[in-house]
């Protein structure tokens, strides 16, 4: 039966009184809702922002995944990587609980009122007005409910009822349909539908594109027949749910317009594709006093796609989850492959009936919520479920040893099970029973909680959702966050609130884990596994099959013996300008052609090497049994620390009893025959199945030869063998069965092995590679290099170790760079793109990967290893390894782009030295240009002009198109301070723009060149060629993870702030500057020590998911509000996605980097492997943009091996507004491409900070100007070819754009296609170019900006005190008021004081970018990234008055403070979160405790914990200093010792300084703690410990003066 009513007239909300939601952000939404409640009796005013509507939108395209064909009847659906991407989002979530279980319309209330303010933590659609998704999960509103039944004359028995929240399709028809085969299903299952309720909805609170996708929203209330309660019920409802759901989608074919919120007895789920803030509007229920609940889950969401769907609202089922999953395809394809083992009793035998488990179209939360939700309800508790799908980092953790050890053996027994669902996440829960959050083992996720006396639990992505810290102080008993890792629950009804330690015992405790574990086996070191020491192959029999397999000498030079040596892996410079290997003349690798993803803006990469104790490479060998009833049989046998095996461990693995190894030989028939290869992958297909119906636990897939290379028997490239038999195995069910091992001759690089792995091997050994080793430590030349000294004296066994410690640390770092912590994790994820093989291949060996532009088949494949395999049979011995000019330039070998003929021919064009332009050089610059091989996507691409042509004087002008031009972010560090100024000279002249840089800018460049005689300047004496009026400044200014030279300052003097996300060359990675490019002069710059080598973090400290970058976005917009961002992204399939999040999150230039970036220093494997065309990503981005109808909002910019006016058409032509150059403006200052950057030895001094070599630099800006001029004339032809008059008119045309027909060496089948998909755009690129910088809206600080007596104390550097209210939704607060000092007065010139008290709970980036004279205090607590950037001034926070918990073990701010500062001091009366002064410079800082991974990076000032601290302290700390109390004697096992050493304070000076700050805290913040510690200090003293790095040894703060006694004796290394 079904209700009448479906929507009523708008009331209001209930609580709206005592609710304020201020000052939305306009980049993010419109406010059409919602009263701005008065603050505490603080000022509060109610403005609304204007934002523009969009009234149409464009034709969505199909992607790829929605043009596939279905599945068959029997096949395992496989997940595709390409519909995983369509959808990404991030989020804003938090819980309400009375842990008595009382249920009330307060929980209600409160939960919107946090909801309404986390709305700047989600995202809207184009029309500003549609939310990508709010919802709220509570108990079921039984009396709701029983009201509407009692008016409908329906009755039922609470206890047996259950009720859901139904997603019905908006077509009444097919709606009917939908009912009728919910209550067939359900009555088949033992369910009586009770009635249909149609919800009473508010539609007008709705947005555009919302309500076009809004699905008809009733709620079923259903009726156990045969009475089940309690779990049995909540199993047979779900069992129903599942039911009806398959058959929607089977039968009805309606799966994605039929979506069950929730069918239990317990819980129920409001939500849709709304904003946070008309949550409670839309939905009439919630204005019901009759609503009552005892617990909420609230979730605000922010969607990268723009076309979110109802259906993926949170809360889900069981779980609400912030955050992504990075391993999402892995996770999938693994599920799948286990379900036919997952059987329980609780079933019956219908298992198969639930199946899929998992669907690839709908989200990575949605997955995570269907897999925890069947182990819940197959009697799993819910903590255990969250303890095994998202597991702590177990290892390297003091706490966890010292508190809850019995839980690793909980986690070692799931490891080899169950892979974790990884990524930052912070989970909030609920099963209805019990409820709880859980962190991410990286704590990548803000996760404050907090309990009141009145019995209530709060957890929340942020503090402040309340607006209560200063009235309910006094209710506040405790305040904590969630660290890394970490766990809370609550049992409701009972009052049982559960910290982490005490739920992992008694998870721990359920079984006998560690009796169960004992039949696992974990080679021991005494087990002497070690390499061979002989080499196994004479020489010349090694290089005919090093030859034979694809090894060049530049592979064996300057990779192999490279790591052999060194235990690292090679470090070079330049970016890849190489053919993409479908394109190349030259036979390649079958690795070649897949690329490494990499994480960017949706979520964080993770640090390998300063964050590395979160990581881990274990490989688990051996079956997999059943996760829903496991047993000592279901864990795999056998443990190995790492994936790269040598020939030892191999055998050891094949000889382990419990394993039944089986080995299949992987070879196939040469001569060329069709068919040849896929017969041969058959086979071992075939064989692989059989050994795992015969009980092998492992399967090696080998192409070792034990005698002579057989010249008709060619190895099966080990990459297609091991896709191809991973995918047939999960076909025929039998994967959890098996462990397949690569024992392969190719691979010898990271890269090769890791994606060996992501196809499915478990661990691979590089036999040949290790083979080399031995040989190179056996030639002689090897041994005399040894004895003199030139080379490491090292065994052959060294070598091989060093070798397969290279090789695993590459590999932790590609896992790293898409934020992947746990090979587990990884194997089987696929986590790569494909350039260049055919559909064919990808079905076989790769299925469900991206493989956009065709390519090759497996005969081709064929005929590319054979060409190999036939170099292994020379009509005379070999003495060496040919070389293929894959790294270096070598003449008639592989072609680059940038060479030396190039570089020659454009320096005698633009006349280097100053000499003028010659146009006849250009002419032959032009011709060479034209005739070199294709290398990139674009060159198989040609124009088709729809128009005549027409006068080249009827084109715009050169300036025109000059202005469009910028230069890459090459950073002063990297190259020289005169090639640096050379370039922002000569595109300041053209009207372009170049690019900081991540190293800074001196001052003095901030200023015109006013001083030039001959055109030499004083000031600038390093220079030529310069003219009075020169500006020296960068307009586009850098600010990327590492923050060197980020100072209010410096932000004020541009014109466009650049978020480096990704660098092309090596993305998802931090940089990198050698020591000894760190001279005095750079060193002042970025805040840093001579001499010290600066490593940039990877891009996760705080952008580290697209409503952290919003944040950053927001932030650089404060304070500088007339300057606009862009936010700089490499090419890799799912970009478009990404780039709309990014263009919601308010950028104004997006720039999209292609894989073949320049860069200063990188690993080879990143240069060659990681990131796709800019080609392929611009017009992803391009298309998706204009499909979204976000493309008018922002300008966008491509960057990547341009050099010429063809590269700059065919950019336009893929949606370009603007071009970037970065080696090729490099090469017009005189670089010759030596290809040496890393090592400071540049011999023309472009990329070098020696004072001789920079004395070479040749060029002068007018060379440089010639280039672009140049390239501006070529445009302005091509323009008038095609019959155009300006570049406007044919940005985004793609239309015009065709395929060549000329054929490529290796293949017919590369299809650019998707290049030219063509979607018409709304705007113009002079429209977009033109609008002005997106507006914030009303923000605190323009309030404060408008008291004349602040503005009067900036003007006049008085002094003024001024206090207002604050709350979480005013965010960077103080930062615009910052930025207009240093506008003035620098970073600390100013002499007045601005001293700002505000009272309330400060919202994210609070005082970010403070400057000298500003004296900040507040009143309340504090979000994340308080402090960041900070140059000068100080702050404080202080507890409200009345507070009832302890401050000294109280969170009052939040994760990443003091990010990046370079001066000024914090003074907290509470404890920070993770990563507490990462990066600071020069800042000093005093709090009361602190989370893991404080002062990572710090290169200076001086940070004070009083109280404890997380793991990893000083991880990659190179200076400043750091003092800890250790009351308990566990600081020590915390410190990463890599670096600093920690000690006793032992100077006079030091304890000084100690004591100074403590004195200056209590007098600050009236500190209880610093008081007690004051009061005696002689007995706190020893208790603390200083953490020193090597720069900071000799100061007299840690040495004490000649002849002064020591205080204290005792130190540790840690």
């Amino acid at each position: 039966m079904r209700s009448s009513a479906r929507t009523a007239p708008k009331p209001a909300v209930a609580g709206s009184a005592a609710r304020r939601v201020a000052r939305p952000s306009a980049a993010l939404c419109a406010p059409n809702s919602a009263p701005i409640a008065q603050f505490s009796g603080l000022r509060r005013v109610t403005s609304t922002i204007r934002c523009r509507r969009i009234a149409k939108r464009s034709m969505r395209v199909g992607t790829t995944a929605e043009l596939q064909a279905p599945l068959g009847a029997d096949e395992v659906p496989v997940a595709d990587m390409n519909t995983i991407l369509s959808e990404r989002d991030a989020c804003g979530v938090g819980i309400i609980a009375n842990l008595d279980g009382i249920r009330s319309h307060k929980v209600v209330e409160k939960a919107l009122m946090a909801l309404g303010c986390m709305e700047h933590r989600g995202g809207c659609s184009a029309d500003n007005d549609s939310g990508d998704g709010a919802g709220i999960m509570t108990q079921i509103p039984w009396k709701v409910v029983e009201a509407w039944a009692k008016e409908q004359k329906l009755s039922f028995k609470q206890e047996s009822a259950g009720a859901g929240n139904i997603f019905l399709p908006n077509n009444e028809a097919e709606a009917k349909k939908a009912r009728e085969l919910v209550e067939s299903t359900f009555k088949e299952e033992g369910v009586k539908v009770v009635g249909w309720r149609e919800m009473p909805l508010d539609q007008t609170v709705v947005g555009q594109f919302s309500k076009e996708t809004q699905p008809i929203i009733e709620q079923l209330v259903v009726e156990s027949i045969d009475g089940k309660t309690g779990d049995e019920l909540e199993r047979q409802l779900y069992f129903a749910r599942k039911l009806a759901e398959k058959k929607a989608k089977t039968e009805l074919e309606m799966a994605d317009d039929f979506y069950f919120c929730t069918m239990s007895s317990r819980t129920i789920c409001y939500k849709g594709m709304l904003r946070s803030v008309v949550v409670g509007q839309f939905y009439l229920d919630f204005q019901d006093t009759d609503f009552e609940t005892s617990f909420a889950i609230y979730h605000r969401r922010f969607s990268t796609n723009t076309t979110p769907k109802w259906p993926l609202a949170q809360p889900m089922r069981v779980i609400g989850h912030n955050g992504e999953i990075n391993t999402l395809q892995g996770n999938l394809n693994w599920m799948a492959s286990r379900e036919a083992l997952m059987t329980h009793p609780v079933w019956e035998g219908r298992e198969p009936e639930l199946r899929p488990i998992c669907d690839g179209s709908i989200s990575d939360s949605g997955n995570l919520d269907r897999v925890a939700e069947l182990l819940v309800r197959s009697e799993t508790p819910m903590d255990q479920t969250m303890m095994t799908l998202v597991p702590e980092a177990y290892r390297n953790h003091p706490t966890l040893d010292a508190t809850y050890p019995e839980a690793k053996n909980f986690y070692d027994f799931y490891a080899g099970m169950q892979e974790a669902w990884d990524g930052p996440a912070l989970l909030v829960f609920s099963d209805g029973e019990t409820v709880g959050a859980r962190l991410d083992r990286n704590g990548l996720r803000p996760a404050r909680f907090w309990r009141t006396a009145d019995g209530f639990l709060y957890v929340a992505s942020e503090v402040g959702v309340f607006n209560d810290v200063l009235t309910n102080a006094e209710n506040v008993v405790y305040k904590g966050r969630l660290g890394p890792g970490q766990m809370v629950t609550a049992k409701l009804g009972s009052g049982e609130f559960n910290t982490h330690a005490d739920i992992c015992k008694s998870v721990a405790a359920a079984k006998p884990y560690a009796e169960m574990l004992k039949a696992v086996s974990r080679p021991a070191v005494d087990e002497n596994l070690v390499p061979k020491e002989e080499p196994m192959l004479s020489a010349t029999d090694c290089l005919k099959y090093q030859s034979a397999t694809g090894y060049s000498g530049e592979d064996l030079d300057l990779v192999i013996q490279s790591m052999a040596c060194t235990g690292m892996e090679p470090t070079y410079c330049m970016g890849d300008d190489t053919p993409l290997p479908a394109l190349a003349a030259s036979p390649h690798l079958l690795y070649d052609y897949f690329k490494q993803r990499f994480a960017q803006v949706t979520n964080p990469a993770i640090d390998p090497l300063r964050e590395g104790l979160v990581m881990s490479l274990e490989v688990h060998l051996g079956s997999r049994g059943n996760i829903l009833q496991p047993d000592a049989d279901s864990i795999p046998k056998v443990v190995m620390d790492y994936p790269t095996l040598n020939d030892t461990e191999l055998e050891y693995v094949q000889e382990h009893p419990a394993l039944n190894t089986k080995t299949v030989a992987c070879r196939f028939k040469a001569g060329g025959s069709k068919g040849a290869l896929k017969a041969a992958l058959e086979d071992i297909c075939e064989q692989a199945a059989e050994a795992a119906k015969n009980g092998a636990q492992v399967v090696v897939l080998s192409d070792r030869v034990s005698g002579d290379l057989d010249a008709d028997a060619p190895a099966i490239p080990a990459l297609l063998a091991v896709g191809a038999v991973h995918h047939h195995l999960i076909q025929v069910g039998l994967r959890m069965k098996v462990s397949l091992i690569s024992d392969t001759a190719s691979a010898f690089s990271p890269h090769h092995v890791a994606v060996l792995l992501g196809y499915g091997a478990s661990a691979v050994c590089p036999f040949l590679a290790l083979e080399s080793c031995r040989q190179y430590n056996a030639a002689p030349r090897t041994q005399t290099l040894m004895k003199n000294g030139k080379l490491p004296l090292l065994s052959p066994q060294d070598m091989q170790d060093n070798l397969v410690a290279a090789i695993n640390k590459g590999v932790k770092k590609i896992l790293s760079k898409m934020g992947i912590s746990l090979l587990s994790s990884y194997a089987g994820a696929q986590i790569f793109e494909i350039y260049g093989l055919g559909q064919e291949v990808v079905d076989v060996a790769f299925k469900g990967s991206i493989s956009r532009i065709g390519g090759l088949s497996l005969d081709e494949i064929a005929a590319e290893t054979e060409s190999f395999w036939k170099n292994g049979f020379p009509e005379s011995d070999p003495k060496k390894l040919a070389n293929m000019g894959f790294y270096a330039v070598r003449p008639g070998l592989e072609y680059h782009g940038n060479n030396g003929e190039m570089s020659k021919l454009l320096h005698k064009a633009i006349g280097l030295g100053g000499n003028g332009a010659d146009p006849e050089m250009f002419e032959l610059l032009h011709k060479y240009q034209s005739e070199v091989p294709v290398a990139t996507l674009r060159d198989v691409m040609e124009i088709k002009s729809d128009r005549k042509a027409i006068s080249v004087d009827e084109v715009e002008s050169a300036e025109k198109i000059l202005a469009r031009f910028c230069t890459g972010g090459m950073s002063l560090g990297a190259i020289s301070r005169e090639c640096h100024e050379t370039i922002a000279v000569a595109m300041n002249r053209i009207g372009g723009k170049s690019n900081s840089g991540e190293g800074g800018e001196d001052v003095q460049r901030f200023l015109p060149v006013e001083d030039v005689v001959d055109g030499v300047s004083p000031t600038f004496a390093h220079l030529g060629g310069l003219e009075n009026g020169d500006l020296p400044f960068s307009k586009i200014k850098q600010v990327s993870s590492g923050r060197f030279g980020v100072t209010p300052h410096f932000l004020m003097n541009c014109e466009q702030l650049e978020i480096k996300v990704s660098q092309g060359a090596k993305p998802g990675e931090g940089g990198q500057l050698p020591g000894k490019k760190v001279s005095p002069y750079i060193a002042t710059l970025r805040a840093s020590k001579p001499g010290v080598p600066l490593i940039s973090p990877p891009p996760h400290h705080d952008i580290y998911s697209i409503e952290d970058l919003a944040q950053l976005i927001y932030d650089l917009h404060m304070i500088n509000p007339a300057a606009k961002v862009s936010v700089k992204l490499v090419a890799e399939a799912g970009i478009g996605t990404v780039a709309s999040g990014v263009a919601k999150a308010g950028a104004d230039i997006i720039q999209v980097s292609g894989h073949d970036g320049g860069t200063g220093a990188s690993p080879i494997s990143s240069i060659k492997h990681a990131g796709g065309p800019w080609e392929m990503g611009l017009t992803e981005t391009h298309l998706t943009l204009t499909q979204n109808q976000l493309r008018e909002r922002v300008v966008l910019r491509a960057d990547g091996g341009l050099k010429t006016g063809r590269d700059v058409m065919m950019a336009a032509l893929m949606g370009a507004d603007e071009y970037g150059f970065g080696t090729v403006a490099m090469i017009a200052t005189g670089c010759i491409m030596a290809r040496i950057c890393h090592t400071n030895n540049c011999p023309v001094g472009v990329a070098s900070q020696r004072e001789e070599l920079r004395a070479r630099m040749p060029g002068v800006p007018g060379d440089v100007v010639n280039f672009f001029v140049d390239v501006a004339n070529e445009v302005r032809g091509s323009l008038a070819q095609m019959g155009y008059k300006s570049l406007n008119e044919v940005i985004g045309r793609s239309d015009l754009l065709v395929q060549s027909k000329d054929g490529l060496p290796k293949t017919k089948e590369l299809d650019l296609s998707y290049i030219e998909s063509f979607v018409p755009e709304k705007s113009t690129s002079v429209e977009r170019i033109t609008q002005p910088t997106h507006e914030l809206g009303p923000v605190l600080d323009n309030e404060l900006l408008e008291e004349k007596a602040i503005m009067d104390a900036i003007e006049t550097e008085g002094t003024v005190d001024h206090t207002v209210g604050i709350m979480n939704t005013d965010r960077s607060v103080a930062t615009r008021v910052a930025g207009q000092v240093a506008k003035r007065y620098g970073n600390a010139g100013f002499a007045g004081a601005l001293n700002l008290t505000f009272e309330g709970s400060a919202g994210q980036s609070f005082a970010a970018f403070c400057c000298g004279g500003l004296n900040i205090k507040l009143v309340g607590e504090a979000n994340d990234y308080v402090g960041k950037g900070m140059a000068g001034g100080e702050i404080v926070i202080v507890p409200p008055p009345g507070c009832a918990c302890d401050s000294s073990v109280s969170c009052i701010l939040g994760n990443t403070c003091l990010y990046g500062a370079t001066g000024g001091r914090l003074h907290a009366n509470g404890t920070a979160g993770e990563r507490f002064a990462v990066r600071n410079s020069l800042a000093e800082a005093v709090v009361e405790g602190a989370g893991d991974h404080c002062c990572e990076y710090m290169t200076g000032g001086v940070v004070v914990v009083l109280g404890k601290a997380g793991r990893n302290v000083g991880a990659g700390m190179t200076g400043g200093l750091a003092y800890f109390l250790d009351e308990d004697d566990t600081f020590l096992s915390k410190v990463n010792g890599e670096i600093v050493r920690t000690q006793r304070i032992e100077s006079s000076v030091g304890e000084a300084q100690l004591k100074g700050l403590i004195e200056d805290h209590l007098e600050k913040t009236g500190s209880p703690r610093a008081k007690q510690i004051l009061a005696d200090w002689d007995a706190f003293l020893p208790k603390f410990w200083q953490v020193v790095p090597p720069s900071e040894q000799s100061t007299p703060e840690v040495m004490p003066e000649a002849g002064e006694p020591a205080k204290l004796a005792a130190s540790a290394t840690a």
